[in-house]
């Protein structure tokens, strides 16, 4: 499965949770997240999409170890399994 395919299925299940999940990239810096998902009770959780069983480059996980320093949740998902489970149908 490719990674194209494993984004789709994140940004359609996050809108049946009734979240969005847009894409992002950061200007003049690298290792953003893929998406950034965003739901109405004010959660957000940043989302770094990979094809099944590849890993984040050194960069990416860089900045998501900034992120959660900031106290901000990361998710690194490479399956739809992995969607499923962390962005639950309620």
């Amino acid at each position: 499965m490719k990674e194209s395919a494993i984004e789709r299925h994140l940004v359609q299940r996050v809108r049946k949770c009734g979240g969005e999940a847009f894409k992002i990239q950061f200007l003049g810096r690298s290792g953003a997240p893929d998406r950034l998902v965003m739901f109405p009770d004010g959660e957000i959780v940043w989302v770094e999409l990979k094809a099944p069983g590849k890993k984040a480059k050194p960069h990416q996980s860089r900045m998501h170890a900034l992120l959660r320093q900031m106290q901000h949740s990361v998710e690194v998902l490479d399956s739809i399994e992995g969607i499923n489970k962390a962005f639950p149908l309620t």
